[in-house]
C-alpha cells in the first residue's frame, strides 16, 4: 500500500531502523522460555516495552544534571525491571545469557534477500543500539555484509523520535531528507522520520493502525520484501 499517489517513490539511500525491523527483538523468547518455562513470552514483551519506555523517558529528562545512559544500559534496566514484575529472580549467568542474546537477534527472513536486491542504493542502519551492540549483531547474523554503515543514536546524545537523531543520516549521506528513504516497523519511529521529512517506508507486519499523533508514512508495506518494488532506480 503506497500512502500517496506516486506509483513509485525515488530516492537515492535508504535508512533502516535494527530492532523490530532488521531484527527480530521477540526472538529472545526462545531462550528466556528455557531459562523460565512458562514465562518467556511474557518476559521478552515487557523487555521490550520498558527499553522503549525507558528510551523516551531518558531523552525527555536531558538535563545538566542528569546524563543519558546508553541503550546497553538500558537494555540492562528493562531486563532487571520486566524479571522482577513477573516475580524472576535470575542468577547472573541467566541474566548474562539474556543480555548477550541483544547481541545475536534472529534476522526476519525478508531482510537478507532484500538488502541485497536493493543494491548499489546505499543500505545504512540508524539505531537506538550502541556501535558496538550493532557492529557485533549485524556480523553475527551476516547482516553486515548487506550493509554500507552503522549509524547509533549516541553521536546525537538523545534517542529516537528526536530530530536530532534523524539529523545524523542527512549529515552521513550529504544527501536532503526527502532523498533518504526511511525504512522501520516501529509506528512511533516512522512519524519521528516523518516528521523530521525523511521518505519514510512503514514495515507494519502485524497489520497495525496508524499512528494518531504526527504525519502519515509516504508507503506502508507489509513485509520488506514489498520495498524494492516501490523505488525507482
Amino acid at each position: 500500500m503506497i500512502a500517496n499517489s506516486a506509483a513509485v517513490i525515488a530516492v537515492d539511500a535508504l535508512v533502516f531502523d535494527a530492532y523490530g525491523t532488521l531484527f527480530d527483538v521477540q526472538s529472545v523468547a526462545t531462550l528466556a522460555e528455557r531459562l523460565f518455562p512458562g514465562h518467556g513470552a511474557a518476559l521478552s514483551q515487557l523487555w521490550r516495552s520498558k527499553q522503549l519506555e525507558y528510551s523516551w523517558l531518558q531523552s525527555l529528562m536531558l538535563s545538566p544534571t542528569v546524563r543519558r545512559e546508553d541503550f546497553a544500559a538500558l537494555t540492562a534496566h528493562a531486563l532487571d525491571y520486566a524479571a522482577e514484575a513477573l516475580g524472576l529472580a535470575p542468577q547472573a549467568a541467566a541474566r548474562h545469557r539474556l543480555l548477550d542474546a541483544y547481541l545475536d537477534l534472529s534476522p526476519f527472513p525478508d531482510v537478507a534477500p532484500t538488502l541485497a536486491a536493493l543494491a548499489p542504493l546505499p543500505r545504512l542502519i540508524l539505531s537506538n543500539g550502541t556501535r558496538q551492540m550493532l557492529e557485533l549483531l549485524t556480523a553475527s547474523t551476516g547482516i553486515a555484509q548487506h550493509l554500507d554503515g552503522i549509524v547509533s543514536v549516541d553521536a546525537a546524545g538523545i534517542y529516537k523520535p528526536s530530530p536530532r537523531v534523524y539529523q545524523l543520516a542527512v549529515d552521513h549521506l550529504k544527501l536532503a531528507p526527502s532523498r533518504i528513504g526511511f525504512v522501520s516497523s516501529n509506528g512511533w519511529d516512522a512519524v519521528g522520520a516523518k516528521a523530521f521529512g525523511l521518505t519514510v517506508f512503514w514495515v507494519s507486519r502485524a497489520g497495525a493502525p496508524f499512528e494518531r499523533h504526527g504525519p502519515k508514512p509516504d508507503a506502508v508495506i507489509a513485509s520488506l520484501a514489498e520495498l524494492p518494488a516501490l523505488l525507482r532506480r
